[in-house]
């Protein structure tokens, strides 16, 4: 039986996983997909596009404007 995983993600939009059967840390909510741990991972990597905190996003955003 493999390990059940929950994608995660905080207040900055990076993405994590998280054993699926633990309480989630401080900061962090579901993002709503389980999986296997690769499952995980391949969803991770198929939304989490930009690299960048969500701050420096808007900081750069602004920057342009």
């Amino acid at each position: 039986m493999q390990d059940l995983y929950a994608v995660v993600v905080n207040h900055e939009e990076q993405y994590s996983i998280w054993a699926a059967d633990r309480e989630l840390p401080l900061g962090w909510r579901a993002e709503g997909m389980k999986g296997t741990k690769q499952e995980c991972l391949d969803h991770i990597k198929s939304i989490w596009t930009d690299m960048r905190p969500l701050s420096l996003r808007r900081q750069a955003a602004a920057a342009s404007q």
